[in-house]
């Protein structure tokens, strides 16, 4: 994630903001040009961008910024419809006449637009089931609440393109208590829709005869019967060896998840990653053996060699893990990677870059 600045002011603005807290601006993401911009109204719901990549073009509020409040970016004024990118993304909304579904919406939505955000940095392949029916992606948000056709609950997960999310995700004591009911280390709404989104690539990468056999050198089989290796796995528990050779338990029951999970991680990486290089973050210990990390070369870029990221990464964790628990927190990364985890790693950042 890059670091942004007003336009008008310079102060400092994130992600998520929709105005200056310094100058009052109002603010929207513009995917176009990934750039939080400040805007100008122009009339007849039309505003100027102050950002310069955007060369004073015209943009309109996506409405679910300007109705609902549950967006903060904007789409070009002449575009022939109303909802951003990100929104036209999401194919069933939470019952907005149940309480609290607003909120959940709305934290939601903020996940999935850092999820797109970095999807886009990546250059992959990214079109709304509404472009695309065959290869698009859709979002379905729903809850136990009698959504789904035979009232059972919601079971957040990915088949043929459409991610469903429980919605019970956005509530963080559920969400808490779901992770310490299923042994979890980390179980974040960013962290499911990055591994989601996993299996939604995986379908697209697949049909490719050469990828596929690859893939199996390094993740096993994936026509593994997958529903008994599921049952397995919530009868019997991981195996025993799992940490040699994946990145969490989960990733161990079947080589569907085990790809989930590893591109979900390399998606933390990367994201993280940017972050702490636009913040010109640097590690410089007074041991030569103690982990180091160089600002310049700490983003992702496809040409960078994955050596390097995969060396400021631990450097990053490193440091991350021990400030967390200066503050008396859970370590911020709970994992280990191991060398044959770090191949995989290695795959998925070779797909990532060739495409």
């Amino acid at each position: 994630m890059n670091v942004f600045h007003c336009d008008h002011c310079q102060h400092t603005v994130f992600f998520e903001n929709v105005s200056c807290l310094s100058c009052g601006h109002a603010l929207a993401y513009l995917p176009d040009v990934g750039d939080m911009a400040a805007l100008a109204p122009e009339g007849n719901g039309q505003w100027r961008s102050l950002s310069p990549a955007s060369n004073n073009r015209r943009y309109r509020l996506c409405d679910n910024y300007a109705l609902n409040g549950v967006c903060n970016w904007a789409l070009p004024a002449d575009a022939p419809h109303s909802l951003c990118r990100a929104c036209r993304l999401t194919r069933v909304l939470p019952n907005q006449d149940q309480p609290g579904n607003l909120e959940a919406w709305g934290k939601l939505e903020v996940a999935k637009r850092r999820l797109v955000h970095s999807l886009l940095q990546l250059n992959l392949p990214l079109n709304s089931h509404l472009d695309d029916a065959e290869n698009g992606l859709a979002f379905d948000f729903l809850s136990d609440s009698g959504e789904t056709q035979d009232g059972g609950a919601v079971l957040t997960g990915h088949q043929n393109g459409v991610i469903t999310i429980n919605i019970a995700e956005a509530d963080d004591l559920e969400r808490e208590r779901r992770r310490l009911a299923m042994r979890e280390p980390y179980r974040t709404l960013l962290g499911h829709f990055r591994h989601e989104v996993g299996h939604y690539y995986w379908d697209l990468f697949s049909p490719d005869h050469a990828w596929l056999s690859a893939f199996r050198q390094r993740f096993g089989d994936e026509r593994e019967d997958y529903a008994a290796a599921l049952q397995r796995h919530y009868d019997q528990g991981p195996r025993a060896d799992w940490q040699q050779q994946h990145v969490t338990s989960y990733a161990s029951t079947h080589p569907w998840e085990d790809w989930a999970e590893t591109w979900a991680h390399y998606l933390h990486m990367t994201d993280s990653l940017d972050t702490a290089a636009a913040c010109g973050f640097s590690l410089r210990p007074s041991r030569s053996d103690e982990p180091q990390m160089t600002a310049p070369r700490s983003g992702f870029h496809p040409a960078r060699p994955f050596d390097l990221m995969i060396e400021d990464w631990l450097a990053l964790i490193y440091a991350l893990n021990n400030l967390n628990r200066s503050m008396g927190l859970a370590d911020g990364y709970p994992f280990v990677l191991a060398p044959p985890v770090i191949e995989k790693l290695r795959f998925v950042h070779d797909t990532v870059t060739r495409n």
